[in-house]
């Protein structure tokens, strides 16, 4: 697929839209330009002192309200012409977002070149809409963790997602197998890199096992969205996650099989078409297997 993304531009130029109320230029910024499609890869140009708003050095302070000429001045790079090609599943695509589900074993962004953000161009169509960017995640999912990652297609777009993620007007489900005994359903609020995170969980199935006494079915949906919040509160509750190579004690690592952790449903209002949208993915086959075969 071809799109006008995979060309770096000397300068480029954007015209803001007019704003209900002030913004800030840290966040009015993402995804204006083909190459600053992160909120980091916003400020990393701002501090290089690539970005101008009517003329003048752009700030992360810079407010804009509209109709301002924005500016951005790339330094003086050899683009990398490698295109990262991997084929994606897509659940749901329109004009402005697109959800795909996440396989395992995958950067979703970074600085290294096999990411999900740099196989998104190959995989989704290019928006019609004026403010069309190169298509980025709106959020995070883990490494080894698979399922649902909500994508913006336009600079609105994610700068809308962006927003209700910070408003918690996103709901997400994961399932996980945890080991060890766990009560039927509770709620974790133990802290996460000294911030407030509040994860919910309720136990679908449990499961005597030779080797790790029980192997627990859960339901999971966080109300915050910290670092490795549900890997390190099932840790800290005492039942990690099978296959945690990071929060789980090494005698009982199940080496081989992956993170049994997967993004299974999205909930949300469509910040343009104010639709109500689900969607939820089947678990991967590995949860079945192990299940089946624990049970015999």
């Amino acid at each position: 697929m071809e799109s006008r993304f995979t060309m770096v531009k000397s300068k480029e130029t954007h015209i803001a839209k007019p704003q209900e109320k002030p913004i800030r230029l840290q966040e009015y910024g993402i995804g204006l330009f083909s190459t600053i499609s992160t909120k980091s890869a916003l400020k990393k140009a701002l501090k290089k002192k690539l970005i101008f708003v009517d003329g003048k050095l752009g700030e992360t302070s810079t407010y804009i309200r509209g109709n301002e000429i924005i500016t951005f001045h790339p330094s003086e790079e050899k683009p990398n012409k490698k295109q990262f090609i991997l084929k994606l599943e897509i659940v749901y695509e329109d004009e402005y977002i697109a959800i795909i589900r996440k396989p395992a074993g995958i950067l979703v962004s970074g600085n290294s070149f096999k990411t999900i953000a740099n196989a998104l161009v190959q995989n989704l169509q290019e928006s019609g809409q004026s403010d069309a960017i190169k298509p980025q995640p709106a959020h995070r999912l883990d490494y080894a963790t698979t399922g649902l990652l909500l994508i913006g297609k336009t600079s609105t777009s994610l700068i809308a997602l962006n927003k209700l993620f910070e408003q918690k007007q996103v709901l997400k489900t994961y399932f996980a197998v945890t080991i060890g005994k766990m009560i039927k359903k509770g709620t974790i609020t133990f802290s996460v890199d000294g911030k407030e995170a509040i994860s919910n969980f309720e136990v679908i199935e449990t499961i005597v096992s030779e080797r790790f006494q029980y192997l627990n079915l859960v339901k999971l949906s966080p109300e915050t969205g910290r670092r490795h919040q549900l890997r390190k509160h099932l840790s800290e509750l005492g039942s990690p996650i099978l296959g945690d190579e990071t929060y789980t004690k090494k005698d009982l690592l199940l080496k081989g099989k992956g993170l049994y952790l997967h993004a299974f449903s999205l909930k949300f209002l469509h910040p343009f078409t104010n639709e109500k949208m689900y969607f939820e993915k089947e678990l991967p086959l590995k949860f079945g297997k192990l299940l089946k075969k624990s049970r015999s």
